[in-house]
């Protein structure tokens, strides 16, 4: 196999990697790093989260940094603080042997003053959220005239978070850059866009499929009626007893709702979502990432730019509004060669969403159905014994309580003391399952119904036409739907959102089928020969201040 130094790395850079474990790159390393090492040729890396980006970039800057010279030469741009502190610790480490070479952080949420103050100190490379980045440029307070390379990591989660002109801004101002490297897991038609539109010729390295999930997550779905959905996530959590992961909501409402009912139920769990202070929201972070906490409740909003390690579950409480944000979650779980698993919990209508996310992802999703009681009070049982015989007792702390322990005990049994400790561990919890109904949705078939007509239009049975039926002549092979970021929390209602995208579109009712109006974005059904025509008229719009994203839902 190849290593980092046949890849072009120098000595110093080499060791630390040898220091840090690293035997082998991995496969966006293997190919990124020989083609930035040149320093004039910009790049798109297009790889999930986990598969080591950060020394993709990272490496091949800290070789191509003149240590000599005292100003910013290098700004990496990322999402969140988080992504943002993260990205500064690696290099940290990578630079173990160039230890000449500083690096900034400079993000929202810190005190703009001290960031000055290293700025000032003299800086090689710069990492930095967007929001921050301009305040300081714009209070002059950095100069990135001598920038000589950019690299935007995450590229489709800030474009997802409205930084898109932040984005142009930040390129624009860095004149002298000598190559642009853009990394992300997705590639929206934004990126290709901005690609366009800064960057010339790019090399471009995909590993794995785009939008494709990392093969080692293993996904499922349960389905369970909305009233029993708290139900049946805590019994998938009591059923994974060695559990550590992300549980995600589409609100921060919930977020905070189902992480104080989780908490009264005896769960170590905190919420992370926009409402948190930045101090709160580290305090939560630093618990989890000590795993001090065993779940995390949080919105995708707030999970931005999180890389916690060994996360063994993601749990999708609700399934997100846009299908791609499912890559982005799923993607905190099997990182770095290891296993995981996300599982989603959807009512019987959106199991054709299930099937819009699998042909995205490029990947087979399993049904499973929630476990029993029973099942739970077994799996728990099995997993307190191997702690329990695992246990080391090597040591002689104990031995001088031990001729207690015998007098107490020298009358009862092995068979009592067992059943005893089970009583004591297992009380609660077997009182809490013994009667637990079964939570799994069955299906059902059912007759199909002639529809009552008048005048021979279909009508549902009260003979009134419903919305569903609406357009009913559309032939499935002749229709194609198409994705718009807008929804109900934009202030539409079906019939002023229908009358919206028919205003903008000049197109009549006729050519649209089933209209899916969700919280943030929306699904239309329309004829295939006027779809064109619809993104046409819609894509790049504004509406009250926000771009609007249209596209045809099997393209995304």
């Amino acid at each position: 196999m190849i290593t980092f130094e046949a890849l072009g790395l120098e000595e110093n850079l080499v060791k630390a990697t040898t220091a840090l474990g690293f035997v082998n790159p991995t496969a966006i390393q293997e190919k990124a790093i020989p083609v930035l090492l040149s320093g004039t040729k910009d790049l798109i890396g297009l790889a999930q989260t986990g598969t080591g980006k950060t020394a993709a970039f990272g490496l091949p800057l800290l070789q191509l940094i003149n240590e000599n010279q005292k100003y910013p030469q290098a700004l990496i741009v990322c999402p969140t603080r988080e992504l943002c502190l993260q990205i500064v610790s690696e290099i940290q480490l990578f630079k173990k042997f160039k230890q000449n070479i500083q690096v900034v952080a400079v993000y929202g949420g810190a005190s703009i003053g001290l960031q000055i103050r290293d700025l000032k100190r003299g800086v090689h490379i710069v990492v930095a959220t967007p929001g921050r980045l301009i305040d300081l440029i714009e209070r002059k307070a950095i100069n990135l005239e001598q920038i000589s390379y950019v690299v935007l990591d995450e590229a489709d989660e800030m474009l997802n978070m409205g930084f898109k002109d932040d984005i142009e801004f930040i390129l624009e101002n860095t004149p002298k850059r000598e190559s642009t490297w853009l990394f992300s897991a997705t590639m929206p038609p934004e990126i290709k866009k901005v690609s366009k539109r800064y960057m010339k010729e790019p090399f471009e390295i995909t590993v794995g499929k785009v939008n494709t999930t990392n093969k080692n997550i293993d996904h499922q779905y349960y389905v369970v009626n909305a009233h029993h959905k708290y139900e049946a996530l805590k019994r998938l959590i009591d059923f994974n007893p060695g559990i550590y992961g992300i549980i995600f909501t589409r609100t921060k409402a919930e977020a905070q709702s189902i992480s104080e009912k989780l908490t009264r139920d005896g769960y170590d769990i905190d919420a992370l979502h926009g409402d948190l202070s930045q101090q709160q929201r580290d305090k939560v972070m630093g618990e989890f990432r000590e795993k001090a906490l065993q779940l995390l409740v949080a919105t995708d909003v707030a999970a931005r730019g999180i890389d916690v390690k060994e996360i063994t579950h993601v749990i999708n409480y609700d399934l997100p509004d846009d299908i791609e944000v499912y890559t982005h979650r799923s993607g905190r779980t099997g990182r770095a060669g290891s296993t995981g698993i996300c599982m989603s919990l959807i009512h019987v209508k959106e199991v054709y969403k299930i099937r819009s996310i699998e042909k995205l992802v490029q990947t087979n999703f399993h049904k499973l159905e929630l476990p029993t009681g029973k099942d739970v009070c077994r799996k728990q049982f099995y997993a307190f014994t191997d702690k329990l015989l695992e246990t080391d007792v090597s040591n002689d702390r104990y031995a001088s309580y031990l001729p207690m322990l015998r007098e107490k005990f020298a009358d009862i049994t092995k068979e009592e003391v067992l059943t005893r400790i089970a009583a004591l561990e297992f009380d609660r919890f077997l009182k809490y399952y013994e009667n637990a109904e079964d939570l799994n949705v069955r299906e059902v078939k059912r007759e199909r119904r002639e529809p009552v007509t008048r005048n021979g239009a279909a009508y549902g049975e009260t003979g009134r036409r419903g919305a569903s039926d609406r357009n009913s002549q559309l032939s499935g092979a002749d229709t194609t739907r198409l994705f718009i970021n807008l929804g109900s929390k934009d202030g539409f209602y079906k019939a002023s959102f229908l009358q919206f995208i028919l205003d903008m579109s000049d197109l009549k009712k006729d050519v649209l089928g089933r209209i899916d109006l969700r919280d943030m974005n929306s699904w239309i059904e329309i004829e295939k020969k006027s779809a064109a025509k619809m993104i046409k008229a819609i894509d790049g719009k504004n509406y009250r201040g926000r771009k609007i994203r249209m596209n045809e839902a099997n393209e995304r």
